[in-house]
This record gives C-alpha cells, sequence and structure tokens, in this order.
C-alpha cells in the first residue's frame, strides 16, 4: 500500500498547507497548541530549546514533532524570526466542537523578519527594512518599506549607488529576481537574508498596476517617481511579498516617496563602517551590545520614532544649506531654552511610539492598551503644539503643521477603560456606561449570585417554606429543592423535574431565563465588546494619514532637540555652514573617543584648515598610537556632525558644504571572498578615485601598506599626485602616512602641505602630545611603540640594532643591499649568541654546564645549578 493511502487526513492537510511556503517553519494549529513535524520540528526544537517529540502518521508510520501553547505564540514567535527563520501560521478557521469532519485550517500570515510587526521582534529605535532590487542593465532599482511605520521609498542608480543605499539602511531582508542570483552575490556578498521571486513579478506593467491599485490612483504621476522606472518595478515587487506574506491590512502604506541622490552626502558602505557611525553588534550571552559609535554619543532621543529618525539622519547628512540651517535653528532654540527642553522631554516620554501605534490601526493589530496609550498621546499632544508654536520660527511652523485629530481623544476615553488589558481575550476593556446592554450583562454576570439570594429569599417569604434553596446541577441547571414536609406549600405552577428521598426539584420559568442569561452572559458580553472595539477601529483608521504626519514631526523635533541635549552634554558649539570650499575647524575633537577616555584625562584637540585653493591636501605623518587616525576620523565626524544638523566637539567650525565623504582607514582582509587587505584597500582607493567631486572629502590613512616598501610608496604617490593634479575636482583630502619620503611631495606641489603629530622622547620613552603641527616627521617611534606594547626586550634591542644599520646605509642602494645581507648573516649570530665566547659571562655560563654530571644530577641540584647560572646571567645585566 502507497504512502498517501495510508496517511491521516490531518497529515494531508498539513502537507498541503506546507507546500504553499516549503522554506517557512509551518505552525500547524492542533488545539491548543501549535505543532511543527518533519525537519521543521527538529529545527524548531533547535532554535527554542524545546522537547522534539514524534506523532503517528497512520499506518504505523510516526514523524518528528514539536510544539508549544497557542497562547504562547508571542514568545515563540520572536525567537524564530530573530533566528532568521521565515514562519507561515496555519490557524483553525472554525471551532472544532462544532462540526463533526476535519477541521478547516488556511495559512494566516507569513512572518519574515522584513515584515515583522511583532514588538517582540522589532527594535525600538531601529526600522525594520525590507529591500527590494531590480536589476535592470547599468541600473539598479531599490525599494525599501518598513512595515511597522509604513514608509514606503524608492530610488536607482548604478552599483555604488546600490552598495550605499544597503549599506544605508541595513535591510532585514532583500528581495530579487532568482536570475540575478550570481549577480546579486558579486555585489553584496551573502551577509544578508534574502527571499528570491520569480521574473514575471519584476515587470514595469505588473507593478504600475499593483502600486495604482494600492494608492487607488489612475497613475504615479502625484508621487514624483515616474521617471524611476527600476524604481518603480523594485516598489512592485514589495507590494506582491506583501501579498505573498498573506500581509493585506496595509492602509498605513499611504504615500511612495524617492530617495533624492541630489538631497544627501554620499557615504558608502567604507565610510559608515570605518567612520564607525552606528557601531557593531556584539552578542553576549543573552544580551545584544552595541561597540561605542557616534549614534550612540549623539542619539539622545526619548521617542522610538525619534531615534530610527536619527539613524536616517546619521546616514544621509543633508548637501542643501537653508535645510541644514533650519535644524541648527531649533536646535539652538532648545539648547538655549533648558525650560522649554525639560517639558518637551517630560510631554515626548508619554507620548510614546505614535507611528507604530498608527501601523498598528492599519494592521487591526493595536490592543486596547494600546489604543489608551494614542489617547494619551494625543492629550500630550495638545501641549506640545502650544510649546513649540509660542517659540517662534522654523519651530513655530512645525507646529502649525500639527493635527490634534480633536474629538477622536475623547471618543477613546468613553469607550475604553484607563487601564485595560492586553488582550481582547481577557475582557473588560469597554467602559461602564458606554453600552446598557453591555452594562445589563455584567450586571447579570458579576452579580448573580446576589440575585438568586434575593430570589429565594422572596420566594420562602411568598410560599412560607423555610426550608426552599436554590441550586444548580449540569443535568437541568437552576432548582428550587423543597423537603417533603413542605411540598404542599409548592405553588401549581412549578414544574417538578426531580424526587429525592427527603425532596423535591422544581423549576419555574422566572429560573429558567434568568438561568438562560446568566450562562449565555460571559458569550454574549464577550462578543459585544469585541463588536464595539472593532467599530472603534473602523473611527481610528480614516485618521491614519494625519497620525503620520503628526509622527514624522514629533520625530523631528525630538532629533533636534536630541541634539540640543547632546550638544550641553557634550560642550559641543554651531557650525558655520557655507557654499564656499573651505573646512575651518579650530579645537576640533573626536566625538566618540573624548567620551570614553579615562577619567579625568582631557581630549587633545586639534586645528584642520582646508580648501581647494591653497591647502588642498594634508600629509600628515607621525608614529601609530600618536593620534593620526583619530585626527581623519573627527574631521570628517565633525563636517558629517554639521550637516546632520548639529552642533560640533570644536570652538568653532566654518563647514564649506560637502558632498560626498570617502575614507581608506585601516586594514582589513576579506579573505572569505579571496581578497587579501592589499586588493580591499585598493579596490577602496579605486571607488573613491571614480566618485571624486570638488566638494568631497577624502580620508587616507596608511595606503599601500598592504603590500612592498617601495610598491606601497609609489602607489600612495601616484593618488596623491592625481588627487592634486585633477583639473576637475579637487577633493579636500588628509592623508596619513608612514612614508615620510612622502613629505618630499610638498616641495614640488603648491596644495600639498605636510603636517605631523608631535611626540617627543624623554630618557628613552616616547610621549604623545597628540598635538597636529605644520612640518613633516622624519622619525617613526615604531620601535618605542613596541617596547610599550610589551615586546620581549631581546627583541626590541635587536630592532634597535637593525634599524641603526638600515638607516646609515639609507642613502647608497649598494650600501643598503650590502647591509641587508650583513643583518640576514648576523641572524644566526643573533639566535646562537648565547655560544658566542668573545663574551666571559657566557664562557662562565657554557662552562658550567658542561661540568654538569647530568646522568646522577637530582631534581633539587638541578634548580640549585640553574639558579646559580640565573645569578651570573643577571649579574652581567
Amino acid at each position: 500500500m502507497r504512502k498517501e493511502e495510508v496517511e491521516t487526513p490531518m497529515m494531508r492537510q498539513y502537507k498541503a498547507m506546507k507546500r504553499e511556503h516549503p522554506d517557512a517553519i509551518l505552525l500547524f494549529r492542533v488545539g491548543d497548541f501549535y505543532e511543527t513535524y518533519g525537519e521543521d520540528a527538529v529545527r524548531e526544537s533547535k532554535i527554542l530549546g524545546i522537547a522534539l517529540t514524534h506523532r503517528s502518521n497512520g499506518g504505523g508510520e510516526s514523524t518528528e514533532m514539536a510544539g508549544f501553547p497557542y497562547h504562547a505564540l508571542d514568545t515563540y514567535l520572536p525567537k524564530l524570526v530573530r533566528a532568521g527563520a521565515r514562519v507561515a501560521i496555519c490557524d483553525q478557521m472554525e471551532n472544532p466542537k462544532l462540526t463533526k469532519t476535519l477541521v478547516k485550517r488556511e495559512i494566516t500570515e507569513l512572518v519574515t523578519p522584513g515584515v515583522s510587526i511583532d514588538d517582540n521582534v522589532l527594535e525600538r529605535k531601529e526600522n525594520n527594512w525590507l529591500c527590494a532590487l531590480h536589476f535592470n542593465k547599468s541600473l539598479i532599482g531599490l525599494s525599501f518599506l518598513d512595515i511597522s511605520t509604513g514608509e514606503f521609498l524608492l530610488s536607482e542608480g548604478d552599483e555604488e549607488r546600490a552598495k550605499k543605499l544597503i549599506g544605508g539602511f541595513a535591510p532585514k531582508e532583500i528581495l530579487y529576481n532568482r536570475d540575478f542570483r550570481e549577480r546579486f552575490k558579486d555585489l553584496f556578498g551573502s551577509q544578508y537574508l534574502t527571499y528570491e521571486q520569480e521574473d514575471w513579478i519584476y515587470t514595469l506593467e505588473s507593478a504600475e498596476n499593483r502600486l495604482t491599485k494600492h494608492f487607488e490612483t489612475t497613475s504615479l504621476n502625484g508621487f514624483g517617481v515616474r521617471k524611476y522606472e527600476s524604481g518603480i518595478v523594485a516598489a512592485g515587487a514589495i507590494l506582491y511579498y506583501l501579498d505573498h506574506t498573506h500581509h493585506n491590512h496595509v492602509n498605513h502604506i499611504t504615500t511612495l516617496s524617492r530617495l533624492d541622490e541630489d538631497r544627501y552626502v554620499w557615504l558608502d558602505s567604507f565610510t559608515i563602517r570605518n567612520l564607525e557611525l552606528f557601531g557593531e553588534r556584539k552578542i553576549r550571552g543573552a544580551n545584544v551590545e552595541r561597540t561605542p559609535s557616534l549614534l550612540e554619543v549623539i542619539d539622545r532621543t526619548i521617542t522610538p520614532m525619534g531615534g530610527r529618525q536619527m539613524n536616517r539622519w546619521v546616514a544621509f547628512p543633508l548637501k542643501e544649506k537653508s535645510l541644514i540651517e533650519e535644524r541648527l535653528d531649533v536646535v539652538g532654540t532648545f539648547y538655549d531654552d533648558r525650560e522649554l527642553t525639560e517639558r518637551m522631554t517630560t510631554l515626548f516620554r508619554s507620548i510614546g511610539d505614535l507611528e507604530r501605534l498608527t501601523s498598528k490601526i492599519a494592521t487591526r493589530r493595536i490592543n486596547p492598551r494600546e489604543v489608551v496609550q494614542l489617547r494619551i498621546a494625543l492629550d500630550a499632544l495638545i501641549e506640545v503644539k502650544e510649546l513649540m508654536e509660542k517659540k517662534g520660527g522654523r519651530l513655530s511652523e512645525m507646529g502649525k503643521q500639527m493635527d490634534l485629530c480633536e474629538g477622536l481623544a475623547n471618543r477613546i476615553a468613553q469607550e475604553l477603560t484607563d487601564n485595560p488589558p492586553f488582550q481582547l481575550s481577557k475582557g473588560g476593556y469597554i467602559r461602564t456606561g458606554f453600552d446598557s446592554e453591555l452594562d445589563d450583562l455584567r450586571d447579570i454576570s458579576t452579580n448573580g449570585r446576589k440575585y438568586l439570594t434575593d430570589l429565594e429569599e422572596r420566594e420562602v417569604s411568598q410560599t412560607g417554606i423555610p426550608s426552599l434553596k436554590v441550586g444548580f446541577n449540569n443535568v437541568f441547571g437552576y432548582y428550587f429543592e423543597v423537603r417533603n414536609a413542605h411540598r404542599d406549600k409548592v405553588p401549581s405552577e412549578w414544574i417538578r423535574k426531580q424526587t429525592l428521598v427527603n425532596a423535591e426539584r422544581y423549576i419555574t420559568q422566572e429560573l429558567k431565563e434568568y438561568e438562560e442569561k446568566i450562562i449565555s452572559a460571559q458569550e454574549r458580553i464577550d462578543l459585544i465588546e469585541n463588536r464595539l472595539y472593532q467599530e472603534l477601529l473602523d473611527v481610528l483608521i480614516p485618521y491614519i494619514p494625519v497620525l503620520q504626519k503628526d509622527s514624522q514631526i514629533v520625530a523631528d523635533v525630538d532629533c533636534m532637540m536630541g541634539l540640543a541635549i547632546a550638544a550641553e552634554e557634550n560642550d559641543y558649539h554651531t557650525p558655520e555652514i557655507a557654499e564656499d570650499y573651505v573646512i575651518d575647524i579650530k579645537c576640533g575633537r573626536h566625538p566618540v573617543i573624548e567620551r570614553f577616555l579615562p577619567m579625568g584625562e582631557p581630549y587633545i584637540s586639534n586645528d584642520v584648515y582646508l580648501d581647494n585653493d591653497s591647502q588642498q591636501i594634508l600629509m600628515i605623518t607621525g608614529p601609530n598610537m600618536a593620534g593620526k587616525s583619530a585626527l581623519l576620523r573627527q574631521t570628517a565626524l565633525i563636517v558629517l556632525m554639521a550637516q546632520i544638523g548639529s552642533f560640533v566637539p570644536a570652538k568653532s567650525a566654518h563647514i564649506g558644504i560637502v558632498d560626498k565623504i570617502f575614507t581608506r582607514v585601516g586594514a582589513s582582509d576579506n579573505l572569505s571572498a579571496g581578497e587579501s587587505t592589499f586588493m580591499v584597500e585598493m579596490s577602496e582607493a579605486a571607488s573613491i578615485m571614480n566618485n571624486l567631486s570638488s566638494r568631497s572629502l577624502v580620508l587616507f590613512d596608511e595606503l599601500g601598506r598592504g603590500t612592498s616598501t617601495y610598491d606601497g610608496m609609489s602607489i600612495a604617490w601616484a593618488i596623491v599626485e592625481y588627487l592634486h593634479e585633477n583639473q576637475k575636482h579637487r577633493a579636500k583630502t588628509l592623508f596619513a602616512t608612514h612614508y615620510h619620503e612622502l613629505n618630499e611631495m610638498e616641495k614640488h606641489f603648491d596644495r600639498i602641505k605636510n603636517y605631523s603629530v608631535q611626540v617627543k622622547e624623554v630618557d628613552g620613552r616616547v610621549v604623545f602630545l597628540r598635538k597636529l603641527t605644520q612640518g613633516g616627521s622624519e622619525h617613526s617611534f615604531g620601535i618605542h611603540v613596541a617596547k610599550l606594547a610589551g615586546m620581549p626586550k631581546s627583541i626590541v634591542k635587536r630592532a634597535g640594532e637593525i634599524l641603526a644599520q638600515l638607516e646609515s646605509a639609507s642613502s647608497n642602494n649598494t650600501v643598503l643591499k650590502k647591509s641587508v645581507d650583513e643583518i640576514a648573516e648576523n641572524r644566526s649570530g643573533m639566535q646562537l649568541s648565547f655560544f658566542q665566547l668573545d663574551d666571559p659571562v657566557l664562557k662562565s655560563v657554557r662552562d658550567e654546564i658542561l661540568n654538569l654530571d647530568v646522568n646522577n644530577l637530582t631534581p633539587i641540584e638541578a634548580l640549585n645549578k640553574l639558579n646559580e647560572i640565573k645569578k651570573i646571567v643577571k649579574g652581567k645585566e
């Protein structure tokens, strides 16, 4: 007999559901449990740490099974999604008690890392981006959606722009046409969670139809995205994915916006990483930590939506002077008015995550407690709007744009209790007095015992039966029990239901009517409460666009207020934003490093001046640990902060608008892709050279150290020369190097200036002053640094000897080669110096060892002899 013929009907149903989403873990609702079978069960048990058992599959066969109670879904689902699993939820669509056949089941939702709206999965201050890519010859279309907030964006560009946007948004999941699998891997590697879609989804006609249908428009012209055809295709692919994953309630996705390249500073993925804008995730036990970052230092936002906005501001600094100055104006307002900041901080704490609450209204997954939070937020917005309008300027303009949704807060207050439960199933969330029928049913349910007691007392009085009692059983419900001694007093309209040895049991019409009420009361209460709640959601849904606009304003204000708080905490000052090509920073500091210095240790500030006409390139030399890398990074971070709209860690800063920031900082292997350190740094350098502009800021740190000295120095020279001689674009550049020979370039190129980070030698020790001064450095102090790092004394000493020989021979190539040969020959002398007999101390040690009778030496004698030899050697030192 074939296997299909012996499978149980339920297992056949399960396998049919599984075929719909073979790559997802299928949570199959069976009674009060979600069960998984086969490979899904094995995978689930490992992720969740739950027991793996077996279930009969019919015909004597069995399959692996794991499961958990249905009410624990909110606990276990986030763990599965965070582990990168796609999870299909299959629910029972009818009550098993009301059917005699196989229970009807359907997949109600497919949850993936990119389309999760579960609070336990989402990070409070991070967007949960889903990305779709459309590869179209030389262009790549991109679209980004955060279903938890409703933000929907698109763009298009070349491979570099695609990499930049992916790096900036850090999507949790990426969709693409399966025909471009190899191209995707070549561009983005395997670090992202992906899902491959069919090629027919990626057509312009299909995408436009989906988008216009969703937005209920005849065209996309009103969104200003019509010319971004590749981006439109990507956006259409996202909407298809929402259908595919059963996300049908998406009324909160109300607009489609374009990401204009001209509005934002170009930060490629290398720069985002090298400047440590966001830090890296590190998992320590059950906790997820991030390394120190710029975002950690300047993010003082109160609301989650403000935190998410700050993430975007850091990833996408502005290039338009007026927009930057508008932000700086509001930051200054909060900086100057501490009382306003403190009051707004209090109000923002009560607003909470208005943006995601609004999205939950659209998906009808907002619980009663969250609706009450929405009411609290609306109440707080009344005073927020008033305070903003009073201040004047840009803050006042933003306040006037807010809509208080008048009447909505009152409707919520009238309908819902002040402290309702999270779950609808708990009941009790509709306020007493809102619905008379509900009030009556509650009175029956809660006061039923009192009613029965009153009824019993009334019937005792009317019948004169003192022993009359009201009772209940599962056979015929409520009844009156009368002892046989009083049977003659029973009213004629009572109906006898049961005869006992010493008593009779009766029912009455009134008792049966009340019984019907009290038994069905709770069920009817649940139905009425749920109906009233769904009607309330119907009232809330039309307010979604208005609430989203208010959320955006609050997020922006929260960011600017947070920047003012960070400025006060860290002694930041207002930058001057200009249209010229000058960067002039006085007493600049690294915003992250200074926060993590040991207590009491001051950060040494530095001045940096760059322009396109006289001082385009700074050639910075100095030893490791002197502060070259910190100087480079702090310059870029100060520029970036200024163009975010933040005050900056400097006494003053004149910032000529920068449109691109490039970095080639530090050495990093990409061994998994077969790329060496040198290949990586050359790839990064090539990307910089191919994307320069006159407003670019370029940072090079130790370029060329991944190859031989002469190769590296030659490449470094050629790149600096190219930057200087480029007639089209004079990119401002900070170039830190160990190649002191590059200091010679200052003599031959007008706009190259030598600088060095000061150090001094005191009693054989190197002291790092960390101060930038004009003029090159000719000494690296590398051996001193090795000594500070704890290198063995013998190695430090030998390195000094080799350095002396090389420095004395460096002027003559032939002499240099001879010196290198001598060093190599002396290597054996170095390794075997213990046996060089021209040293009297070593002769003594040799004699002591040769005179030992090793075969008859006891352990204690050996230790004593070793101690004597130690004294001889110590005497030499």
